[in-house]
């Protein structure tokens, strides 16, 4: 686990989310304001993120709503530009997350020089958009060919919004996630954004492969992340951070630090008598 703190500079990290406004091509996508206002929103909650405290962030197209299981080009040629003019403004590490196509999100990662992905990389779902089936072997072969060897891979093993096709218990897949894929963290989320992990979940999953790192993926709030933060290696942190605690809205520069600050007391009350 080591990676963790090489990556983020600390332990028990929190990956903020800047969620990308609809974009060309998607349904919801604003017309009037173009590509300007995009990048221009994502620009403000990028600071506000950053001024508030939070360790990385990790830019998606969380309102390209609903999701394509395999991405359509002008999407990723549309984060490249947003992420390319934030470049300048960007001073954490940080990870992309192209809304559901692994391949997609590895493309834009290596375009960008981010860290780490976190994408449904494996199994097979039943899910709001249809039969949702990977291929993790084409995946990990992809990253290898493109020489991305340092790229970090985040597994969310529950997606969101759907269900593991075969009555599996979230041990066996976790287990068996690790064994034949080598992730370098999973990810446990509730059922969609902005929705609670469950704690139970959370610590089954954490005791079934200690050695791998996992994070709360979902949920996390300024009453619940310490307890959280207890079982999980980090935590992946979006809806919490916004105006009102809504997912519509844009980041609350104010809400984040508040948040961050009792992660910070939390680290310090935890770590104080360790190297």
């Amino acid at each position: 686990m080591q990676w963790i703190e090489e990556t983020f500079g600390t332990r028990k990290p929190i990956i903020a989310m800047c969620h990308f406004r609809a974009l060309p091509g998607d349904p919801y996508y604003e017309s009037e304001g173009g590509m300007r206002r995009v990048i221009d929103l994502a620009r403000q909650d990028l600071i506000g993120l950053q001024d508030g405290g939070v360790d990385a962030v990790m830019f998606s197209n969380e309102f390209s709503l609903p999701y394509l299981t395999k991405v359509r080009p002008e999407t990723v040629a549309c984060m490249a530009r947003i992420i390319g003019e934030l470049m300048g403004d960007i001073r954490v590490p940080f990870g992309v997350n192209v809304l559901w196509d692994p391949i997609a999100s590895i493309d834009l990662a290596v375009a960008t020089g981010a860290k780490f992905i976190r994408e449904i990389i494996t199994g097979v779902y039943a899910s709001d958009f249809g039969l949702w089936n990977t291929n993790v072997g084409e995946t990990i072969r992809h990253k290898a060919e493109l020489g991305a060897k340092d790229l970090k891979m985040l597994f969310n093993i529950v997606p969101e919004a759907s269900k593991y096709l075969a009555d599996r218990d979230i041990v066996d897949i976790a287990k068996s996630t690790v064994f034949n894929n080598r992730p370098d963290a999973l990810c446990v989320s509730g059922l969609t954004a902005g929705a609670a992990t469950d704690n139970a979940i959370l610590t089954k999953v954490k005791a079934a492969v200690p050695e791998t790192v996992v994070f709360c993926n979902t949920g996390c709030t300024i009453e619940t992340i310490e307890r959280q933060l207890s079982i999980a290696d980090g935590a992946v942190v979006g809806t919490t951070f916004k105006v009102d605690g809504k997912f519509d809205n844009l980041v609350d520069p104010q809400r984040v630090k508040a948040f961050m600050d009792v992660v910070k007391a939390y680290r310090a009350k935890s770590f104080v008598s360790q190297p």
